[in-house]
């Protein structure tokens, strides 16, 4: 067995045992932060040279290809921006802080094995090994008020879909005989007309829109971004997003875009994730809830992507999945650098934030219009490969209805925007102190916005490349 492709992997599992072993001494939070930023920076790196690799591992159940290595890339990507943030984790316990790392480096390793999974077995133990590093994470706030109430909501409705999903898998493997995905793929166009096999489908897929938060699964997500501390919320909303991204998409390649139920069952989904998700939103005041609400509705925009099963569907979901990444990260950015104190913000707290911090302020505007869409940024790039795509397939009604929420997410982006820029704070607030890191990393995040949104072609070739396994 080439246990070289594993070594992303591998490596993720022995930061595991890093804090395992440091959780074991005497608390000690600048020690942790300092060995969890080096170690995340060089698992960075790490993945970054596994790239090219590809092969198969464990009788073939476990693959590893220029798709999943790509997106592994981005995980750790992921994990190492929000542990940036952890250098003042004030919404957990001092003495938590090895526990939480840990747990943040076995999620993230659960989740490398998820996307690389081709098999419903080996896929529903991934799943389950980071949903449950997850509900833990949540129970680790430090404000009781948020944390058991949030956690227990969390743990019961994933534990729901999650037995759905295994239920549905069941039934599948029951119909087909067989447990591989590809070999699944196969058999269900000839069987589909089958209730047990379309129960089984759909119950298994639940599982996974859960964890994008689609419509009907979408309740989870408002109060778990409430309620967890705000670095976890900041990883739930990028690296749980992208990875659920690389799976659906993985999955719903294998059946060739030939299936027209699972295409209109899709585009039922995503319009109605979509409109929920925006409406919502327009109405929320905490800053967390509202952000919840915009990623189910970018689930929606995702779905499109995904549903139009060709090469410019794919290469967009795989371009989107990093644009969600940057684009939700920085918004976290800049909540969790206001919040200073751990505890959960308004709209109304960002009243004056372009005086107490001109580049937070700057940079939570851009993000903002690059999940609106605005040109010149990441994010319109990003949606405009997904329409494209659509149109592509002749998906016209989709693309219109899509643009309308476009519109809609833009009131109350604007909204946010005008609290930073033109509304002042009831008494004077003091400047927000940055570190030196952070204006650079924050610097980095607005460039990569800017210049992915004029210059996005190399970032595009690569989302190509990636895609082009899938077809």
């Amino acid at each position: 067995m080439n246990w070289i492709i594993f070594t992303p992997e591998i490596y993720t599992f022995v930061v595991s045992g890093v804090f395992f072993c440091l959780s074991l001494n005497k608390p000690d939070s600048r020690r942790d932060y300092y060995t969890a930023l080096i170690l995340s920076a060089i698992g960075l790196g790490v993945c970054l040279s596994a790239v090219h690799m590809n092969g198969t591992l464990f009788s073939n159940t476990y693959q590893v290809d220029l798709f999943s290595q790509v997106f592994k890339v981005m995980l750790f990507m992921a994990l190492f921006l929000v542990i940036c943030l952890c250098s003042e984790l004030n919404g957990v316990d001092e003495n938590r802080h090895s526990e939480f790392y840990m747990l943040l480096c076995v999620c993230t390793l659960s989740m490398m094995m998820l996307i690389s999974s081709v098999n419903i077995l080996t896929m529903y133990i991934a799943l389950e090994l980071s949903s449950y590093s997850l509900y833990i994470l949540v129970f680790m706030r430090k404000h009781k008020k948020y944390s058991v109430n949030t956690g227990i909501k969390y743990f019961i409705i994933g534990a729901s879909a999650s037995a759905l999903m295994v239920f549905g898998m069941a039934m599948l493997y029951g119909a087909t005989g067989v447990s591989f995905i590809p070999d699944i793929v196969q058999i269900i166009p000839g069987i589909i007309y089958k209730p047990e096999v379309i129960t089984g489908l759909f119950f298994t897929l639940s599982g996974f829109f859960f964890k994008l938060a689609v419509f009907p699964f979408h309740f989870w997500a408002p109060d778990v971004y409430e309620g967890a501390p705000n670095q976890l919320s900041a990883y739930i909303a990028t690296a749980s997003k992208v990875t659920v991204i690389a799976v659906l998409a993985r999955m719903i390649s294998m059946t060739g875009g030939n299936s027209q139920y699972l295409v209109h069952a899709m585009a039922v989904l995503a319009i109605i994730t979509m409109t929920i998700g925006n409406l919502t939103a327009v109405v929320q005041k905490d800053l967390k809830r509202l952000f919840a609400f915009s990623s189910i509705a970018h689930a929606g925009y995702v779905l499109i992507a995904i549903l139009s099963m060709n090469a410019a569907g794919y290469t967009a979901a795989v371009f989107y999945a990093l644009t969600v990444l940057v684009l939700k990260f920085t918004c976290f950015l800049v909540l969790i650098k206001v919040a200073d104190d751990g505890q959960n913000i308004n709209v109304d707290h960002l009243a004056g934030l372009h005086k107490r911090s001109p580049l937070l302020a700057m940079a939570l505007m851009l993000a903002l219009f690059g999940l609106a869409g605005i040109p010149p940024t990441i994010g319109f790039t990003g949606k405009l490969l997904i329409f494209m795509a659509a149109m592509e397939k002749g998906y016209f009604i989709l693309v219109l209805i899509a643009m309308i929420n476009v519109v809609i997410s833009l009131y109350y982006y604007l909204l946010v925007v005008k609290a930073a820029y033109l509304t002042e704070p009831e008494k004077e607030l003091p400047e927000i102190h940055i570190s030196p890191f952070i204006k650079i990393l924050t610097i980095t995040l607005v460039a990569i916005t800017v210049l992915a949104g004029i210059i996005p072609n190399y970032l595009i070739e690569i989302a190509r490349a990636a895609a082009s396994v899938l077809i």
